[in-house]
């Protein structure tokens, strides 16, 4: 192996595997490193005389001598020659020079950072080389602003308001919010993980949860729309929705938000729009109340979504999401790209076979987006089940007059 081999293997083996670069920037991966620079026999010397003498040559002019291992072999029609056999790096900044320029700025880039926090408490090490990726994406400008706040920030600081409310000075809250991560690791280093133990950065600042996962709710009544101070649609985080029972008998979940703003009136009735993949939110105790219909996309992971939904509340029902409807409107269907896997439960019998034909192509589509529905079908479906009935009759799914 000449020297450009042995530098590339290093640099995969030991640069470019975050975790082993850790291990050896922590010390615990064990030095020195080594590695053989496999020495030819003497068949191979004689069969490629120029690698060989290049081969030796290389290495006579490494850099660094003493890192490499020589042994005198004896070769037939060549007499008695001293080769390299191995390499032998003795630590991490050693291993560092070897690579070449770009570690070595790499490196000086961490070194600089390291040093403007390390003064805080030498406790900060070992947080700092795990998140040594995170640590050089900052500027040596917010490297210092996160030295200047992490002082500042103290159990129950937040005194019950949102993060881009703590009283924090010098610097700005946006900071705080977008370096949550690595801010929150280098408090557990400097705090016997309390922030974790707590269950979060907010939670150890006695912050309130910033709102997330927000979703789309439409009164589908005068009566319901009074009830929400008039409004026709309202945007509320998760954290609201599962405490906050909605004014309403009858909670429709439409899984994409352009369908839901095409929902026609009905009475008792609101929904919730535009919620995806999103359905923890329907742990919310007070759902276990009301009739909650369920409207997705005829395709896998509609089914998927809606046994999500039963998984929280067994009692959904889905609607136009059966055989009936895939098969009249077969001519509007399309291709899923890569479709989900069968849920253990949470579809009815019904339901299962409806998923495994659109997963076998059975009726050669997999895929019929709610929206592809005629708003005919749409509105008498969901009028049919807002006026408490359990199925809508097959015959009136057809959209051909």
């Amino acid at each position: 192996m000449l020297p450009d081999d042995v530098v590339a293997e290093l640099h995969r083996l030991e640069w470019a595997d975050p975790s082993r670069l850790k291990e050896r920037l922590l010390g615990n991966r064990r030095l020195p490193i080594e590695r053989t620079l496999k020495p030819p026999t003497g068949q191979q010397a004689l069969g490629n005389l120029a690698h060989f003498h290049d081969y030796r040559t290389q290495w006579r002019k490494w850099p660094w001598p003493e890192q490499v291992q020589w042994s005198t072999k004896q070769y037939r029609l060549l007499g008695e020659l001293d080769v390299p056999v191995s390499l032998r790096i003795e630590s991490v900044q050693d291993l560092i020079n070897v690579l070449g320029p770009t570690a070595i700025t790499r490196s000086n880039a961490w070194t600089e950072r390291i040093g403007l926090l390390l003064p805080l408490s030498n406790a900060l090490y070992p947080a700092l080389i795990s998140c040594i990726f995170e640590l050089e994406k900052l500027s040596v400008q917010q490297t210092q602003l996160l030295a200047y706040v992490l002082p500042q920030l103290h159990p129950g600081l937040g005194a019950g308001q949102y993060l881009r409310a703590l009283p924090v000075r010098g610097v700005d809250t946006k900071f705080i919010e977008e370096n949550r991560a690595i801010i929150a690791r280098l408090l557990d280093a400097l705090h016997n993980q309390e922030v974790s133990l707590s269950g979060g950065l907010e939670s150890w600042l006695g912050c309130q949860s910033t709102p997330s996962n927000w979703l789309y709710l439409k009164p589908l009544c005068p009566q319901t729309r009074q009830r929400l101070a008039g409004l026709e649609i309202l945007r509320l985080p998760l954290e609201h929705l599962l405490t906050y029972s909605l004014p309403a008998n009858n909670i429709l979940v439409v899984e994409n938000l352009q369908a839901g703003y095409g929902l026609p009136e009905l009475p008792n009735t609101i929904a919730v729009m535009g919620t995806g993949s999103n359905t923890s939110w329907m742990q919310a105790k007070w759902l276990a109340a009301k009739r909650i219909g369920y409207w997705g996309d005829l395709d896998t992971w509609g089914f998927k979504l809606l046994a999500d939904a039963r998984r929280h509340q067994p009692h959904v029902q889905s609607l136009l999401m059966d055989e009936a409807t895939l098969l009249a409107h077969l001519d509007r269907g399309a291709d899923e790209d890569a479709p989900a896997v069968l849920p253990q439960q949470g579809l009815s019998e019904q339901e299962e076979a409806v998923f495994e034909a659109l997963h076998s192509n059975t009726y050669h589509i997999s895929r019929l987006e709610q929206e592809r529905l005629p708003q005919t079908v749409v509105i008498a479906a969901l009028q049919y089940w807002a006026a408490g009935e359990d199925s809508f009759p097959a015959g009136n799914r057809s959209h051909v007059e």
